[in-house]
């Protein structure tokens, strides 16, 4: 995939340039004053601001914040990012409460070259994500260049994303760029063994990222809800364990991911790796044993050895697993320290809870130890490397989920698409 990089971009001096960013962000109270709870998405997109301003463009950053379902929400509101931009990372951000406007273009005619102008929520407006045509334009007519450095809602067939480029040229920020060369390295001959961590809740998200890493990895592990999947597929009892039965994406509606899980363990049951270098173990791992209670917010756990003739208890019936157990993560860490390339995404278990966070943890430990070419993807995976103070351990942390995923597992993202001059 070749983009259109906005640094070979030609008469790029003193140009207006829109930008779609991702500065979906958490919010927090402090003060009375909704602020920014975490900006790594917003400091993903600072070296492609500050090159702009290096070349005295005026620059429009456009963005959206949470669900708003195309109505305007106080709550949701950009302007504490505004506010964020210009008090912790020294970029001086002018805010507009409209997302198109005529008083939006005279503020574009006032900004000065390097001068920031950071547009209100793009969803709240119905029609960014419906593609409507007339926002796309009316967003166009704003500047001269369009740079995506959104990659994480690049699988997004947006008016933001993809209508905007029908009307002025369409390049990719240094961000974007990065995603792509980082991902496109597990795709490309990674060096092996090649470890994929997979975990988090569901594994309809996921599913489509294995089979196409499958063809390249050398030894799957999952954990998390995801691995209740593959247990059951596997003949072992999950009991009240979550399992994904409604996927969010409507198209995946009726798929059986026990199933799906089922047909993978298939697929793969005649390729082995060596642990210790003479022991056959599955290409796809699952937990062999597990730390179980019957609510997530319990205190009190349990070790379950998991086997395929394990008898049903009254109290076994009302059991939830909820991260992996002890043996489960020794094995786990062991393959780990094997490798020569890791794919993490999603988490081992309930990791928020003390009790249940155990497993996420030596995962994460072990991965940071490998020495191997480490690359994280999705928001639950930051989240628990930042509680365990890891985040500066990894080679590469993508700051995308479902984008990450849906390119892994090989598809055409419509955000990228429109920025590709050959593939």
């Amino acid at each position: 995939m070749k983009l259109n990089l906005i640094q070979d971009a030609s008469n790029l001096q003193d140009k207006t340039v829109i930008v779609r960013v991702d500065y979906n962000v958490p919010l927090k109270e402090q003060d009375g004053q909704m602020v920014v709870r975490n900006d790594k998405r917003i400091q993903d997109s600072v070296k492609t601001i500050n090159f702009l301003r290096e070349n005295n463009c005026r620059i429009i950053l456009i963005s959206h914040l949470g669900r708003p379902g195309g109505e305007a929400k106080p709550e949701l509101s950009l302007a504490p990012v505004a506010k964020h931009l210009t008090e912790n990372l020294n970029l001086a951000t002018k805010f507009s409460p409209d997302v198109v406007s005529d008083k939006n273009k005279n503020l574009i005619e006032e900004l000065r070259p390097g001068e920031i102008l950071l547009l209100e929520n793009l969803r709240f407006k119905p029609g960014e994500k419906k593609n409507n045509p007339q926002l796309a334009e009316q967003l166009a007519s704003y500047a001269d260049i369009y740079v995506n450095e959104a990659f994480s809602t690049s699988h997004r067939a947006h008016a933001s994303m993809v209508g905007i480029s029908k009307h002025i040229p369409a390049y990719a920020g240094f961000h974007v760029q990065q995603e792509v060369n980082q991902l496109s390295k597990l795709l490309e001959e990674p060096e092996t063994p090649f470890v994929m961590v997979i975990g988090g809740a569901k594994i309809s998200d996921k599913v489509e990222a294995v089979k196409n890493l499958d063809k390249v990895a050398s030894l799957v592990l999952v954990g998390g809800g995801v691995a209740n999947n593959f247990l059951k597929a596997g003949g072992l009892e999950t009991h009240k364990s979550y399992l994904e039965d409604k996927p969010a994406d409507e198209k995946k509606e009726g798929v059986d991911y026990v199933k799906v899980a089922g047909e993978l363990i298939e697929e793969n049951k005649t390729e082995k790796i060596l642990k210790d270098g003479y022991i056959p173990l599955p290409k796809i791992l699952y937990p062999i044993d597990v730390k179980a209670a019957e609510n997530p917010d319990s205190d009190v756990a349990e070790i379950i050895n998991l086997s395929t003739g394990m008898k049903d208890t009254p109290e076994d019936k009302n059991m939830m697993y909820l991260d992996l157990g002890p043996r489960t993560i020794r094995l786990y860490q062991e393959m780990i320290l094997q490798a020569r390339t890791i794919f993490w995404n999603g988490p081992m278990g309930v990791f928020e809870n003390d009790e249940f966070a155990e497993g996420t943890e030596a995962i994460a430990r072990a991965i940071a130890k490998s020495g191997a070419k480490t690359i994280l993807g999705g928001g639950d995976t930051i989240a628990a490397i930042k509680k365990f103070e890891l985040e500066d351990r990894y080679d590469y942390v993508s700051s995308a989920g479902g984008a990450s995923l849906d390119f892994l597992a090989g598809k055409k993202l419509p955000g990228l698409k429109v920025l590709t001059t050959t593939e």
